[in-house]
């Protein structure tokens, strides 16, 4: 009896196709900055207002004794650079230094004290010109019972000058000629004239220079001719007229 063939190997079956799939185009993501359509729009985020700066609750007085929105100015040519704003201590640190019209902007009491800071013994020494201020402010109360910057405002304006020279070239002859002052520059020569007088009064004078400049500033609000501030505004102008 023959054996039996062996079976025919079995044949795998193939796997089934895989479904035909249509080729998406990819989705271009929207540019930043760009809302895509139909997203809500946000706006640019609000900034908070700026707080309001806190008054101080105390009174600012010029040191800490007289007020400063009590004291006037006559000349309206002057009043635009007369800085009276209410301070207590008049040091701004040369906050205003090297800027176009900045000493305009300085207060009127600190320009007084650097205008002090002359020759070796005040340059450079604002704490010892701040005491000569203050203290010959003192005086000016004690002597008058008004306010002293009120009566350093008057000696200002009288000790101004309207007018002074410039001189003009004709040719190779150079002219002198009047020309009026800008009141920047007369607050500025005022200013000067008081101190440099006060300095010079204290050479070979035992009188103490806070009491030259009470002094100063009491006979220049008089207009008084021996003020050097007013005795060298009348030489200017006097000059300036014979030149018109």
């Amino acid at each position: 009896m023959e054996p039996e063939p062996p079976p025919p190997p079995e044949t795998p079956v193939p796997p089934p196709p895989p479904p035909e799939t249509t080729a998406v185009p990819p989705v271009e993501s929207p540019a930043e900055g760009v809302p895509a359509e139909g997203a809500p729009v946000v706006g640019k985020p609000k900034k908070e207002p700026k707080k309001p700066r806190k008054r101080p609750s105390y009174e600012m007085k010029l040191f800490e004794k007289y007020d400063l929105n009590e004291v006037e100015v006559h000349d309206a040519g002057l009043a635009k650079y007369m800085n009276l704003l209410p301070i207590v201590i008049p040091h701004t640190g040369g906050r205003w230094a090297n800027k176009p019209f900045g000493k305009a902007k300085a207060n009127l009491v600190e320009r007084l004290i650097n205008n002090m800071m002359r020759t070796e013994n005040y340059t450079g020494k604002k704490a010892k010109s701040y005491r000569v201020v203050r203290t010959a402010f003192e005086i000016i109360a004690q002597r008058t019972n008004r306010h002293p910057v009120q009566v350093l405002v008057d000696a200002i304006e009288k000790a101004a000058p309207r007018e002074e020279i410039t001189r003009l070239r004709f040719g190779g002859i150079s002219v002198p000629r009047a020309v009026d002052v800008a009141p920047s520059r007369r607050l500025d020569i005022a200013l000067r004239n008081i101190c440099t007088g006060v300095v010079r009064a204290t050479f070979k004078n035992k009188k103490p220079v806070e009491e030259c400049l009470a002094d100063e500033i009491l006979m220049a609000a008089k207009g008084d001719m021996q003020s050097s501030a007013i005795a060298k505004k009348e030489e200017l102008e006097r000059i300036a007229a014979s030149a018109r």
